[in-house]
């Protein structure tokens, strides 16, 4: 297969039709715009069965993805996507960045779901940008930034519920959008505990990518414990 894409933890490939692509789940981690990087054996694996699974969910509940289905442990057959290059970040309890900019406790609940836009540029540390900033990089039309939003706000309700329901707290996570082949708005990339914090209802464990980032247990132990619990 030719190769299309090769990002830090997916590679993108070539089908015998123009509109599909393969999207093959590597084992990299990283961390801190990549300057911490392992090789964890069998986390491809399971960040391609959750992702899976969170993409069948969103497209039942009629949210538009790159997601065709599982062709094997590592590989999901997708659409072809024009991607923006704008990550979606929705947060319902304040960690991580959050925290660090604005002097906020990790673990405060927010009143409302927070939803914030980073450019994806890695020579500028993929920067935090407002609605003005997307307009003037040309990232987004106008109606294109609210449609964003109103499928974003769609996608945590539908997320939310279904992860307490399984004994997991979504505290944030990040969205991907492209164009497909149709010209729709879709949510691409992957959603998987490498995207999402995820925190144990009942213990309070962290049981996303954090694990990896401050050294707080076994990575592949903590996704192991989200598909099992999304499984069960």
């Amino acid at each position: 297969m030719e190769k299309v894409y090769e990002g830090k933890a997916k590679i993108v490939y070539k089908t015998e039709d123009p509109d599909k692509y393969i999207l093959y789940f590597k084992d990299t981690a990283t961390a801190f715009d990549a300057t911490k990087r392992a090789e964890v054996e069998g986390k491809g694996e399971l960040n391609n069965n959750i992702s899976s699974l969170i993409f069948q969910l969103l497209e039942e509940r009629g949210i538009r993805t790159h997601f065709i289905r599982k062709l094997s442990s590592r590989e999901m057959l997708v659409w072809r996507a024009k991607r923006f290059e704008l990550e979606v970040v929705v947060r319902n309890i304040s960690a991580g960045s959050l925290c660090k900019r604005l002097g906020i406790e990790e673990g405060k609940p927010l009143e409302k779901p927070l939803v914030e836009f980073f450019y994806k540029n890695d020579e500028l540390h993929d920067p935090l940008v407002c609605y003005d900033h997307i307009i003037l990089l040309g990232l987004l039309k106008e109606e294109q930034i609210h449609e964003i939003k109103h499928i974003t706000f769609r996608v945590n309700e539908i997320l939310r519920e279904f992860f307490s329901q399984h004994g997991l707290i979504l505290v944030d996570f990040k969205l991907e959008f492209g164009q497909l082949p149709d010209g729709s708005l879709a949510v691409v990339d992957e959603v998987s505990p490498d995207t999402c914090r995820l925190w144990d209802a009942k213990t309070g464990e962290k049981l996303d990518k954090d694990r990896f980032r401050f050294d707080l247990g076994d990575l592949l132990e903590g996704y192991r414990k989200v598909l099992e619990k999304l499984q069960g």
